[in-house]
């Protein structure tokens, strides 16, 4: 009923596929439903998101500082349109009404789908993190003006995940000659597994603010590529 109701407030012609996605989150299991929104909204959502030049170069012009090969074209933008909706069902897979709420949101609000291109910034900053060694991660971590904040909610969760995945293996961390075996070396993920791994690490919440804080604070992630990937381990700091 409440879905009803918010469906007279859409013109005639979005109503009956308003009621349609209230019918669907009854009857169907999260990643279906995700599948059935992509399918039925992404080809409008990525005609519109193509006609936002000023967010859509932002975002490139980032991925491009940070050495990102990724081109934000038609069928990049719909496979992150499906992603961020089965992110979000993950999320909320116990608040199905939000989940809701939150697509119908992105489908008609200028401003979420704006947000959708923060999303698609934050998660390539965390790919590229998680294929980061730890050394390089320190590394980054040291050029950030709030290091503590940026170790807790971005490093450490990224290391935890590369500890429990064996993807990084620590050995004999208290020997400080021992830390290089592992300190140095670049997690090999296969593109996949590297994109389960950060939906698994992070909410689409922390995603979202971590490409929107990149974006209107100009400082907030601080990069130099050459200092992070410089061959030469100068030394070894465990965080």
């Amino acid at each position: 009923m409440e879905v009803k109701k918010r469906s007279k407030s859409f013109p005639l012609n979005q109503q009956q596929y308003i009621l349609s996605l209230g019918h669907l989150r009854v009857a169907s299991h999260k990643k279906v439903q995700a599948e059935f929104l992509d399918n039925s909204t992404a080809d409008g959502l990525v005609s519109r998101m193509l006609q936002e030049k000023v967010p859509q170069q932002i975002v490139k012009n980032y991925l491009k500082k940070f050495h990102i090969d990724k081109e934000l074209n038609e069928l990049v933008l719909k496979t992150y349109i499906k992603q961020f909706y089965i992110h979000s069902a993950q999320d909320l897979r116990t608040k199905p009404d939000l989940y809701l709420e939150s697509i119908l949101q992105l489908t008609y609000d200028t401003e979420e789908q704006n947000n959708l291109f923060n999303y698609i910034l934050g998660f390539e900053i965390l790919k590229m993190i998680f294929q980061m060694s730890w050394l390089q991660q320190e590394r980054l971590y040291r050029l950030q003006k709030n290091q503590e904040y940026f170790i807790k909610n971005y490093i450490k969760p990224i290391q935890f995940t590369h500890k429990i995945n064996g993807l990084v293996v620590p050995k004999h961390e208290k020997i400080f000659f021992a830390k290089r075996n592992y300190f140095i070396k670049e997690p090999k993920i296969k593109e996949k597994k590297l994109i389960e791994l950060v939906m698994a690490t992070f909410t689409t919440d922390t995603v979202t603010h971590l490409g929107f804080l990149t974006i209107r604070h100009l400082n907030f992630l601080v990069f130099d590529y050459d200092y992070i990937f410089d061959s030469e381990p100068e030394c070894l700091f465990l965080l």
